[in-house]
C-alpha cells in the first residue's frame, strides 16, 4: 500500500530518535498530485526539489559533536517526495550517532535518500568552517508585489490567467514574494516567493498576482504547488519556455525550493537563500 500524507508523522505526537534511524523516513508517491493536474505519461517539465537543512548534527568517533548545513538535491522524476517532519525526525536521528566523518555521513544521507525517493539524491554538506562562504541573494525579476490590486479569492483560479496573443511574443521575468499555501495535512501556513520566467504570449500581471495570491488558503505541498502554477500557465497563456521556481521559509530547519522547467537553456537555479528564509 502507497504511503499517503494522513499516514505521516505531521500532525502527530513524535518520539524524537537521537540514533540512526532511516526508517523514519516517509515517502510519498508523486503519482496521485500529478494524475490530479492531468500529468500522466511524459512530464511537461524537468526539475529538482533542493532542501536546504540548517539543523545537522553528529559525532565524531571520540564523541565530540559536529555541525553542517546540508543541501540535497531530489530529482523532479522521483517517484517519491519526502514528507518534511519524518525528514527532520531523520536527520535527527543523527543527533547521537558517531561516524567516522563528513563522507561517512554524506554517503549514509545519499543512499536513504534516493532508497526513500527512488532516484539518485544529491547531497552537498558545507563545514563549520566554510559558513562564511554560504550566500544570500533574492530573486531577479519585474516584482509583481508593486501592482495596486483588489484581491477577493484566496483559492487558485486558473482560469483568470491572461495573456496577450495579438501582440509580439516577449521574454521576462516576474518574482512575487506574496506566495502563501498551507500544509496538506496540518493546515500550517507555508510562505515563499516565486519566480516565473517565460517566453511566449505576453502575460497579464494583474491576473497572475491574483492567481499567485489565489493559494492563500490552498493546501498542499510545496512541490505540488509548484507543479500546479507550472501547468495552469501553460494550459491558460501557452508559453514556449516555462521556469517556475519557489523559495520557501525554513520549518524544523528546512526549507524546500522546487524548480520546473521546460527549457534547457534555463540552467539549474543558484540556491541562493533569500532574506526571510
Amino acid at each position: 500500500m502507497s504511503n499517503s500524507p494522513e499516514q505521516s508523522p505531521l500532525g502527530k505526537n513524535s518520539a524524537y530518535r537521537t540514533d540512526y534511524a532511516p526508517e523514519l523516513l516517509f515517502p510519498i508517491p508523486r503519482v496521485g498530485k500529478r494524475d490530479e493536474l492531468g500529468l500522466s505519461g511524459t512530464l511537461p517539465f524537468f526539475g529538482v526539489d533542493i532542501w536546504n537543512a540548517y539543523e545537522l548534527s553528529w559525532l565524531n568517533m571520540r564523541g565530540k559533536p559536529q555541525v553542517a548545513v546540508a543541501r540535497f538535491t531530489v530529482p523532479a522524476d522521483s517517484p517519491n517526495i519526502i514528507e518534511s517532519k519524518s525528514f527532520k525526525l531523520y536527520l535527527n536521528s543523527f543527533n547521537q550517532t558517531r561516524l567516522g566523518g563528513p563522507e561517512a555521513l554524506r554517503d549514509l544521507l545519499q543512499q536513504d535518500l534516493s532508497a526513500a525517493t527512488g532516484a539518485n539524491v544529491h547531497v552537498v554538506l558545507t563545514m563549520q568552517e566554510d559558513f562564511g562562504k554560504l550566500e544570500m541573494g533574492e530573486l531577479e525579476g519585474l516584482l509583481l508585489d508593486r501592482l495596486d490590486i483588489e484581491v477577493d479569492n484566496y483559492s487558485p483560479q486558473p482560469t483568470i490567467l491572461k495573456a496577450n496573443f495579438e501582440e509580439a511574443p516577449v521574454e521576462e521575468t516576474l518574482v512575487s514574494h506574496l506566495l502563501k499555501s498551507n500544509c496538506l495535512v496540518t493546515g500550517q501556513p507555508d510562505w515563499g516567493s516565486v519566480q516565473i520566467s517565460y517566453a511566449g504570449p505576453q502575460i497579464d500581471q494583474e491576473s497572475l498576482l491574483k492567481y499567485l495570491i489565489g493559494f492563500r488558503e490552498h493546501n498542499e505541498f510545496h512541490e505540488q504547488c509548484v507543479e500546479r502554477i507550472f501547468v495552469d500557465i501553460m494550459r491558460e497563456c501557452k508559453p514556449s519556455h516555462l521556469t517556475v521556481y519557489a523559495r520557501y521559509t525554513r520549518r524544523g530547519g528546512l526549507d524546500i525550493n522546487p524548480w520546473r522547467s521546460n527549457f534547457t537553456k534555463a540552467g539549474r537555479p543558484s540556491n541562493l537563500r533569500n532574506a526571510r528564509q
